[in-house]
């Protein structure tokens, strides 16, 4: 007859654990003696070192009780299935150890590879954290909405971030946010910005409007504004409404 903390050297858990199987019905629990003691057997121990056996090997504690009475080939059986569960479990780990990878990469996890890169992009070129952080929700939410359309924009802009030209505009308009909608600079803007746009891609045009509207959404949505990039997308549908009332 030996003691719970005995009982618990024996097979290398705690008391604690022990009074946890008692209370999930796993082992059983011997009456107290006349000191008000319990008293274990060696029957307990061996019963005890089973249960943290199949408890190690991941059978779930609700299943163990049940495997105790099973003949051998049904014990087979319920390891086959507990170990197919326990594969689908690490493949889950796996795919979410790879999802705090991406989360620790920062804005990767939301956007795909080639938005990223182009975020990073923009940053080496100067652009504001502001304005990277408005394209970054920006993009989320156009590949979430369209993301055929938006893989072939991020590759657009991708290429067009190698021209010279669309990185002097890019950076004039990241500067224009706080400009007044009065400044005159905004004019010569717009103008440049169609002159770009209309000697280029078509689908980049379409990006552009696409992620204007998305743009406002998202500036709506975080409470950050400006009056001069509203003047300027006014003056930009303007100007693509007068174009085509050209003959």
């Amino acid at each position: 007859m030996i003691t719970i903390g005995q009982l618990a050297a024996y097979a290398g858990v705690t008391i604690k654990a022990i009074r946890h199987y008692h209370k999930r019905g796993l082992l059983e629990e011997p009456a107290r003696d006349s000191s008000g003691y319990r008293r274990y057997t060696a029957q307990h121990a061996i019963d005890l070192i089973k249960i943290k056996t199949l408890a190690e090997a991941g059978v779930p504690l609700a299943r163990i009780k049940e495997l105790f009475t099973a003949e051998p080939d049904q014990l087979g059986a319920a390891m086959a299935e507990i170990d197919r569960n326990l594969q689908v479990r690490a493949r889950e780990l796996r795919r979410t150890r790879e999802r705090i990878a991406r989360l620790r990469a920062g804005d990767r996890l939301f956007v795909s590879t080639p938005v990223a890169d182009y975020l990073d992009r923009l940053l080496e070129l100067g652009v504001s954290q502001r304005s990277v952080q408005m394209e970054r929700d920006g993009w989320i939410l156009m590949q979430s909405v369209s993301p055929k359309e938006a893989a072939i924009w991020i590759a657009e802009k991708r290429d067009a971030i190698g021209d010279p030209e669309f990185r002097a505009i890019y950076l004039e308009y990241d500067a224009a946010f706080d400009w007044s909608p009065d400044d005159p600079r905004l004019s010569a803007l717009a103008d440049r910005s169609q002159r770009w746009l209309a000697s280029h891609s078509s689908g980049l045009e379409g990006a552009s409007r696409e992620s204007s509207a998305i743009a406002q959404l998202v500036s709506r949505s975080t409470g950050t504004s400006s009056p001069a990039w509203d003047r300027l997308t006014e003056m930009a549908k303007g100007r693509r409404q007068a174009g085509g009332r050209r003959p």
